[in-house]
Formats: structure tokens, C-alpha cells, sequence
């Protein structure tokens, strides 16, 4: 099983940034996909950011485009989504998960049917 650990969220203004992590453990990365999605409150969870470190492949939802960056660091087996220009939309609660490699899964970004593993989610809150 992969454990994961998201940390990182909290309070910000308006255009300030903020980076969250996703920190694997039980297997190495390589192994799998890992997305980011977020709940704001009364809406569905979406998916937001999608990585394939052993592909270099990234995925990101149009309203982060530009302004979130996701990357990985296979050494320390953690996944970052670097999060720049904060909207007080983009407040939400976010989560990083796992779903078994296959190729180009993270294209078009994960659907959430196929991530096998969820971290806790992290509190992101941007104030205008």
C-alpha cells in the first residue's frame, strides 16, 4: 500500500503563494500517478494538477494553468504543487492521490474512479 501525507496549506492574501506537499511512503513514485484535487466548500471535489514522474508528464486544470506548478522530487519521494497569484476561489480543502501507472493517465488529468490511495486533505484559505 502507499501511504501519502499532504501538508502545507493554510492562510494567504490574495496573490500570495503557497506550496503543498504529498509525501509517499511504502512505494517509490515512479510506481504511480499522482494528482491533486480540491472540495471548496458546497462544491465537488475536482481535479486540479496531475503528475507522471516516471513520464515527465503534467496535467493542470485550466483555472490553475499559469499560476500552480506541479513537480516531483523522486529522492524524497514527495510531490509539490507550488501555488503562486492565490484567487479567493482557489480556497479549498486539497488532496494529493495515487492511482497505479499506466501510460498517459495523467493526459487529460486523473479521474477520481482511478486513484487507489488518498492523503488527508490540507486547508487552503485565500482571503481578497
Amino acid at each position: 500500500d502507499v501511504q501519502l501525507q499532504a501538508s502545507g496549506g493554510g492562510l494567504v492574501q490574495a496573490g500570495g503563494s503557497l506550496r503543498l506537499s504529498c509525501a509517499a511512503s511504502g512505494h517509490k513514485l515512479d510506481d504511480y500517478a499522482i494528482a491533486w484535487f480540491r472540495q471548496a466548500p458546497g462544491k465537488e471535489r475536482e481535479g486540479v494538477s496531475c503528475i507522471t514522474s516516471s513520464e515527465g508528464l503534467t496535467y493542470y486544470e485550466d483555472s490553475v494553468k499559469g499560476r500552480f506548478t506541479i513537480s516531483s522530487d523522486n529522492a524524497k519521494n514527495t510531490v509539490y504543487l507550488q501555488m503562486n497569484s492565490l484567487k479567493p476561489e482557489d480556497t479549498a480543502v486539497y488532496y494529493c492521490a495515487a492511482a497505479t501507472f499506466s501510460p498517459f493517465i495523467c493526459m487529460y488529468g486523473l479521474e477520481e474512479r482511478r486513484a487507489n490511495y488518498w492523503g488527508q486533505g490540507t486547508l487552503v484559505t485565500v482571503s481578497s
